[in-house]
């Protein structure tokens, strides 16, 4: 269960863009560049929030030849 109210405000913006985009397997990845666009944020509030997230193990990092993807795991 994802108990958003453990989260940062940035980690949860993050979250919530990549829930909108349909970012929830593997086969939909999204770069961060995808995520901050959706989300209307900077570079720096991104990687923050999904450095959080991928700490709390609530998405995944898959590494590419160009750039990383992200999903949400949980």
């Amino acid at each position: 269960m994802i108990v958003l109210e453990e989260l940062s405000a940035n980690a949860e913006k993050v979250y919530n863009a990549m829930k909108s985009l349909g970012a929830i397997s593997e086969s939909k990845l999204k770069t961060a560049d995808d995520i901050m666009k959706k989300a209307g944020v900077g570079k720096s509030v991104i990687n923050a929030g999904l450095l959080e997230l991928t700490n709390k193990k609530m998405v995944k990092r898959v590494a590419r030849q160009k750039s990383a993807g992200y999903y949400i795991s949980q």
